[in-house]
């Protein structure tokens, strides 16, 4: 008999639930999710309804309130501050709908970023952030500001950056929602070329014709997963 793989995200009866002012707000109530590895899993529904929070939680961004949070078999559940850290920048990915790349540094120096973090060393880290940027086919600006490139070419840096320490995990938050119908198009081709090359990608979308381009698709509403369907 084959041996089963866990998956690399694994989520039980997942609540968050936010207190202000004596008012609870339940964002997220008995999820259920299993990522397997090399997946492309979308989470859509309408705004309002979980999928940041969620995606927040799986990137260790939050912490559940109650639930199971296994990430590559580890449950996260005792991480410290210090812990959680530490497997972001090793194991996640992250690329965000405002881009998030820091205007005073160069394109080289943003992909760069994350692993001088790491404390990699500075030969490995140049082949590293050329070797990103050649994917995304954008060497030839890595001594480009952030503001003399284009929505589209920043959020291409923006993956370059979220690749280059060959996370386990891809998280995108919306990536096309600051980007015209052109530019979101070829980032979500490039997605779609980084899962062919066996990453796995989890993606919050509200838009369905990029949640088609996913292999499975999470549907939210209110907190809960309500339905789910292959592509």
């Amino acid at each position: 008999m084959a041996e089963t793989v866990p998956p690399i995200i694994h989520l039980r009866d997942l609540d968050k639930v936010f207190y202000t002012d004596e008012v609870e707000t339940h964002a997220l109530s008995k999820v259920h999710l299993d990522i397997k590895r090399g997946e492309f899993v979308a989470i859509a529904g309408p705004s309002g309804c979980g999928k940041s929070t969620l995606l927040s939680i799986i990137g260790l961004l939050d912490l559940a309130t109650e639930g199971c949070y296994e990430l590559d078999g580890r449950s996260v559940r005792n991480f410290g501050p210090s812990v959680r850290a530490r497997v972001r920048n090793e194991a996640i990915g992250f690329i965000f709908q405002a881009f998030n790349l820091i205007g005073d540094l160069t394109v080289y120096q943003n992909v760069e970023l994350p692993l001088v973090y790491r404390g990699t060393p500075r030969k490995e880290r140049r082949q590293r952030v050329f070797g990103a940027l050649e994917r995304i086919g954008m060497t030839h600006r890595a001594n480009h500001f952030p503001a003399q490139l284009s929505g589209g070419q920043q959020q291409r840096v923006a993956v370059s950056r979220a690749i280059v320490g060959d996370p386990l995990i891809l998280l995108a938050d919306e990536p096309t929602g600051n980007l015209d119908s052109a530019n979101g198009q070829a980032v979500m081709q490039l997605l779609g070329e980084l899962h062919g090359a066996g990453a796995t990608v989890c993606m919050v979308t509200h838009d369905p014709r990029y949640s088609g381009i996913a292999g499975r698709t999470v549907h939210l509403l209110d907190g809960r997963i309500v339905d789910e369907n292959e592509t």
